[in-house]
């Protein structure tokens, strides 16, 4: 079979949007993938415009006319996947619309903005099989990846504790009043869902605790607080978690820590070590063990110690770092190798990033941390845990 580019498209992601841009570039990376269809704007002039203006190949007006636009292409000519980068509101409807369609999705974080719709997105996304990646940035890391490989080699032997983080200090003031569409939408219900901080951010630190330690909160005791007077949602977030193995989980974030700028990160404690990985210096991973020195793994692709695994994941040798769009671009490797080998072609095996199951569970744990944060901190269950 002859390969060609990967066609995607994308929803979201015109003018001021943060994401959209990230994700171009790490789409574009590689030179295996191509922008190919984009409804970009809410409006729908506007939307045509910007993706004409961003060099995509076919604009659309709205994400439902690109979904069954692109569904009566024939397979060599429609996307391959979509890539869903709105604000949280506008995740769930675009990305069932492509799962029923049976093209694959690229999907923003949280999943949705209630468990019911993400239960939703589920089922469909199972009806049609389609591959399914959430973007928990962070988890393409090389050093993250290594860091989950570690675990399940049993390096660290068994797991005790989980302490994951993500400070951030940009709304330590009502920014959402100055005119910043990034703060407005992140602080409003309707459009972020249950939980500010928590969603925004508290959703990377427990996928650490899912991707890295392989482990699953069962049972939450949560603090979350508006800090910042006249916020209807969380700033401030706080779990304790009771995970599926009897270990202890806890889950740190905040987005009025001044000074702090993306601060996350893990330390997975186990019986006979702890890995610990911060976003300040991404490029290494710090293995302790008793009465040792403290061994140092770095990322490099020529760095024998890089298993298979993650090694297709690597794009430069040592000393030359990769950061925040390579992890990104190791996601959309990572759909676009699933595609390729389920049409029988040559490509790396992909390795096992946030999926649709992950997206769910995300939602499971904010919510219930949200009702325990209502109940002054008492322990609920987590309705969810695959």
């Amino acid at each position: 079979m002859k390969r060609r580019k990967m066609r995607v498209g994308m929803v979201g992601g015109g003018g001021s949007s943060f994401f959209g841009a990230p994700h171009r570039r790490a789409i574009l990376m590689d030179n295996s993938a191509e922008l190919t269809a984009g409804a970009l704007r809410s409006d729908p002039a506007e939307s045509i415009a910007s993706a004409e203006e961003l060099f995509f190949e076919r604009g659309y007006g709205h994400w439902s006319d690109l979904v069954a636009g692109e569904a009566t292409r024939p397979d060599g000519d429609r996307i391959d996947y979509l890539t869903i980068v709105t604000p949280n509101d506008a995740h769930a409807g675009p990305a069932e619309a492509a799962a029923g369609a049976g093209i694959g999705v690229l999907c923003e974080k949280p999943l949705t903005t209630t468990l019911d719709e993400a239960r939703r997105l589920h089922a469909a996304v199972l009806a049609t099989d389609v591959p399914f990646v959430v973007a928990h940035t962070y988890t393409g890391y090389p050093m993250v990846m290594l860091a989950r490989q570690l675990v399940r080699d049993g390096v660290i032997g068994e797991v005790r504790k989980v302490e994951a983080w993500y400070p951030q200090g940009w709304l330590a003031t009502r920014r959402e009043d100055e005119g910043s569409k990034q703060a407005s939408w992140r602080t409003d219900p309707a459009k972020a869902g249950v939980s500010g901080c928590g969603g925004d951010i508290g959703s990377h630190a427990y996928q650490f605790i899912r991707f890295v330690a392989g482990l699953r909160a069962v049972r939450v005791s949560a603090r979350m607080k508006s800090v910042v007077p006249g916020r209807a949602l969380d700033d401030d977030f706080g779990v304790f978690a009771e995970l599926d193995n009897g270990a202890i989980g806890v889950v740190s974030a905040s987005q009025i820590t001044i000074g702090s700028e993306n601060d996350n990160g893990f330390r997975v404690i186990g019986t006979a070590g702890t890995l610990h990985w911060r976003h300040t210096h991404f490029a290494q991973l710090e293995h302790y063990v008793v009465d040792r020195p403290v061994a140092v793994y770095r990322a490099g692709a020529d760095y024998g110690y890089i298993p298979e695994s993650i090694r297709p994941y690597l794009r430069m040798p040592q000393g030359h770092p990769e950061g925040f769009h390579d992890a990104l671009a190791n996601l959309h490797r990572t759909i676009e190798w699933t595609i390729r080998g389920r049409r029988g072609e040559d490509a790396p095996r992909p390795f096992e990033h946030p999926g649709i199951v992950d997206g769910v569970a995300v939602m499971a744990f904010l919510e219930a941390s949200v009702a325990s944060a209502r109940e002054g901190g008492a322990w609920v269950d987590v309705p969810f845990n695959g």
